[in-house]
């Protein structure tokens, strides 16, 4: 059994929070069953985190945008797939976060 999107999301704002960062949501997807990446920001810097198939057969956190295509990549991918959950944060370690928040089950 999956857990929500919905919690996911929640989870990873209310993490990004306690570690002394800033999180919102651009664009709500599918509460039970849609699919998150993130907009990781550090000063002018962004990238977009999403999550691919690994070679080990599970999922793995990678770039999918940086900086002047972040926009762009947000709009084709929102299109594709409107159960998108769209997350923006800024916190020291974000990659951590994401990753212990926003594992695969």
């Amino acid at each position: 059994m999956r857990l929500a999107a919905g919690l996911k999301v929640s989870a990873l704002l209310r993490a990004v929070s306690a570690a002394g960062g800033f999180g919102a949501v651009l664009a709500r997807g599918d509460e039970q069953s849609g699919s998150i990446a993130v907009v990781v920001r550090n000063g002018a810097d962004e990238v977009v985190l999403a999550p691919v198939m690994g070679l080990s057969g599970g999922y793995e956190w990678a770039e999918a945008a940086r900086a002047a295509d972040v926009a762009g990549w947000a709009a084709r991918a929102r299109a594709r797939d409107p159960d998108l959950w769209l997350v923006e944060i800024e916190a020291a370690d974000a990659a951590a976060l994401i990753a212990e928040t926003l594992a695969r089950d």
